[in-house]
């Protein structure tokens, strides 16, 4: 047993490391995640993100799923990417030709390791296991593809005999092998002990899940003992409790090491785009791009941070594509009022400073979280001034009597008039695709919450409407109330992309 807290020599190797390459998965194992299916055009938008990222192997899904799968990796293949676009091969010659049918660069072909697999789920021997697996590299690299081979629940196999399944598909001309922990079983000191053993062999990929919480922990790991290509996920998705999260593995060999597999401003971008996709939002305190990660409150903190950027950060928000935000709540002081004031460029004298101070206080005192909206409502009421607008809901219309429901709006923004239809699951869903239609080229922004309390009884009841609204690492909730939801839904939603629309997005709407 390698003693972790006394050190062991093999883990010094991430100092002397200057070249880790990235295979993401999230087109194939991130799909895996339940509920979780992309369409062609879908899976293409992700593909040139990863590779506007720079990331090396891109694997597009698995060709012997069906003819829908493999017209998606047709779809990313066409794209003439600079990464190598590979498909996911099942341990059969079939699936090695379905895969060159879609012209992918190579193929991850897995292949039994452990004895659970080779006996129980193939049904094989271990000879017989090996002796087919140096055929199907042969037959891959006959056809002229890239050729990984994936020991399948190679953190439960016996350690022996996955070397010996390794070497025989190196012998027969595989470009490497990957050790997996297929089900996030390993700890730390196993995936050393047979990361080592096979990085010996030749060229070592690492692909590792977050079952037990390490699955970063084993990918820095795995580099330590000689790994050279790390496979993850965007946001960590997948399976179970997902794979690794491949922005997180990047900022801690950058941080940490001074290695960058990819292009770190591409992260965030990268990571709203599969969320918004997958429909697997991103937890708030998620490292790098959780909507928290780089957002402080705390009076002091937020003070400090003022003072020196780095104060209570590990690395500055624009290496990965963010900014850094400031929350008030109860803990807000005078130099974070001030400052988030500053932002939006709304002067106070130090009187109203204090004044709005003390209700940011009391809003936070009531558990409720001061949004922007929120500050600069406060802020025009200390001062007694009205905000001018950019973006005004003029009239709203909405059916629900036909098949879909249809709704209408028209705005006005910055002085001209638009007006936009759209159709949606209900006449709420169409009347906000209608406004989100009227300026979402140019807002860009997106509806990261909708919820709805009645605030009075009986048939006419008065809804409040609440909707959070981000661009980038703005955001803003705001409420508006009505006794008709979908008009306090549009009210709600319009306000929130004013709020959005900044400075530079006046210019922007200006121009257009």
């Amino acid at each position: 047993m390698i003693d972790l807290f006394g050190g062991h020599p093999e883990t010094d190797a991430l100092s002397d490391v200057d070249d880790v390459q990235f295979l993401d998965t999230t087109l194939r194992d991130g799909e895996q995640a339940p509920g979780v299916s992309l369409t062609p055009e879908e899976k293409a938008r992700v593909a040139r993100r990863l590779d506007a990222a720079a990331i090396d192997v891109i694997e597009a899904g698995s060709a012997c799923t069906g003819p829908g799968e493999r017209a998606t990796i047709d779809r990313v293949t066409d794209l003439d990417l600079d990464a190598t676009v590979t498909s996911f091969c099942r341990g059969l010659e079939r699936d090695i030709d379905l895969a060159l049918e879609c012209d992918v660069d190579g193929v991850n072909l897995v292949v039994p390791a452990s004895d659970r697999h080779v006996t129980t789920k193939v049904g094989t021997s271990h000879d017989e296991n090996v002796h087919n697996t140096a055929e199907l590299v042969a037959y891959a690299k006959d056809h002229g593809l890239w050729v990984e081979v994936i020991g399948e629940d190679g953190s439960r196999a016996d350690v022996d005999y996955l070397e010996e399944l390794m070497a025989a598909s190196l012998e027969a001309g595989a470009d490497r092998v990957c050790y997996a922990d297929t089900v996030g079983h390993a700890t730390p000191d196993r995936t050393l002990e047979c990361v080592s053993r096979l990085a010996d062999l030749g060229p070592t990929s690492t692909h590792t899940h977050d079952d037990l919480g390490l699955a970063v922990t084993n990918a820095l790991v795995s580099v330590a003992a000689g790994a050279d290509l790390v496979h993850g996920t965007i946001n960590g998705i997948g399976e179970r409790a997902g794979n690794v999260a491949l922005e997180e593995v990047a900022i801690a060999l950058d941080h940490g090491y001074g290695v960058e597999p990819m292009d770190l401003t591409e992260v965030y971008g990268l990571a709203q785009l599969v969320a918004k996709l997958t429909g697997i939002p991103l937890a708030p305190n998620k490292a790098v791009v959780g909507q928290n990660a780089f957002t402080h409150e705390s009076g002091i903190h937020t003070d400090g941070t003022l003072k020196d950027d780095a104060m209570y950060e590990p690395y500055p928000p624009e290496k990965v594509g963010r900014e850094r935000r400031l929350a008030l709540g109860k803990h807000a002081g005078r130099a974070g009022v001030e400052a988030a004031l500053s932002e939006h460029d709304v002067e106070v004298d130090d009187g109203q400073l204090a004044e709005i101070v003390d209700r940011v206080k009391a809003i936070g005192d009531r558990g409720k979280r001061v949004t922007d909206a929120d500050l600069l409502t406060i802020a025009e009421d200390v001062k007694g001034a009205d905000r001018d607008r950019t973006v005004e809901l003029l009239d709203l219309t909405a059916v629900s009597g036909v098949n879909p429901p249809t709704a209408s709006v028209r705005l006005d923004v910055a002085g001209e008039t638009r007006k936009e239809a759209a159709t949606g699951s209900g006449p709420v869903d169409a009347a906000m695709n209608a406004a989100e239609n009227a300026l979402s080229h140019e807002v860009d922004a997106s509806l990261e919450s909708y919820h709805v309390d009645a605030i009075t009884g009986g048939t006419d009841a008065v809804v409040t409407v609440e909707v959070e609204m981000a661009r980038g690492d703005d955001h803003v909730t705001v409420t508006a109330s009505d006794s008709d939801i979908t008009s306090a839904s549009v009210t709600a939603m319009v306000d929130a992309m004013d709020r959005l629309v900044t400075d530079e997005g006046e210019q922007v709407i200006a121009d257009d």
